[in-house]
């Protein structure tokens, strides 16, 4: 893309936006390794750039907001930056401009609630706090694939008005519904991740019963189906409800996810040995 720029005779516009997105993702990085996520890469994509880290999913659900919403605030003291310079009569004022158009380009489209943009984290961190885990990621990829429809449907309306085709939200939104489609696919896989963390978790972590959020839970249900309804910024204890109503036991979640390892999602709750 550089050197296309290059002979394109864009190369300040790419190399200015280059810098743009860069600055955007080490703002995610800063404030990622600012609560002592482990950073893996910064991926350059169609729609920007990307942080991947070995967490999400698995922190709070407030550290996942603040470090999504970390890199469109580098994008608005950039925007406050280039007005300043632009306010004292700093030359190059098209360059200014070109640079606040693209910063806030960029920082809205990357709140859009489409994972993996940062408007998806911030949609799948608030859904939490609200309803299970396992349900936030269904809802959450669902959205994703529903506004990844809207983009290429939005794209190929150009027909006709303009005589083409919107190509670039086209590329766009083709893009992030492959990336949601195969989030979906992988959907068991980011739950038995959330799972784990969430065991090394709860293995250090003592029982206080005034911190507990209680399930309450017919004998009969699986282990499987009673996972799905943990919330990830709660801790549970999941009481066992016999056939006259009785409450026969009372499980910690770390012994459900125990046994789910050890055996299989399938079993019963009573089949638990006690």
């Amino acid at each position: 893309m550089l050197v296309v720029s290059l002979f394109a005779g864009h190369f300040v516009e790419m190399i200015t936006l280059f810098a743009i997105v860069l600055v955007h993702e080490l703002g995610h990085v800063a404030a990622a390794r600012g609560f002592g996520w482990r950073v893996k890469e910064v991926q350059l994509l169609p729609f920007g750039g990307v942080a991947v880290v070995e967490e999400s999913g698995n922190m709070p659900a407030r550290e996942e907001l603040l470090v999504a919403l970390a890199g469109p605030l580098q994008n608005v003291w950039m925007i406050a930056f280039a007005l300043g310079m632009k306010l004292i009569g700093w030359p190059e004022s098209e360059w200014w401009d070109y640079f606040i158009r693209c910063n806030a380009m960029i920082a809205l489209f990357n709140l859009l609630p489409v994972a993996p943009l940062d408007g998806g984290k911030v949609m799948q961190a608030l859904l939490s706090y609200a309803m299970s885990y396992h349900r936030t990621l269904q809802c959450c990829t669902i959205v994703s694939l529903f506004m990844s429809v809207v983009m290429i449907t939005g794209s190929l309306f150009q027909i006709g008005g303009d005589g083409g085709v919107q190509l670039n939200l086209l590329v766009i939104g083709l893009f992030l519904f492959y990336s949601n489609w195969y989030g979906y696919r992988n959907l068991p896989y980011q739950f038995v991740r959330f799972l784990l963390a969430r065991e090394n978790r709860a293995s250090s972590r003592p029982l206080e019963a005034e911190a507990a959020e209680p399930i309450i839970v017919s004998r009969d249900r699986t282990i499987g189906e009673i996972m799905q309804l943990f919330m990830r910024e709660k801790y549970h204890l999941v009481y066992v409800i016999g056939k006259h109503g009785t409450i026969e036991r009372v499980l910690p979640e770390q012994r459900l996810i125990q046994s789910f390892f050890a055996a299989s999602g399938n079993i019963r709750i009573d089949a638990i040995p006690s």
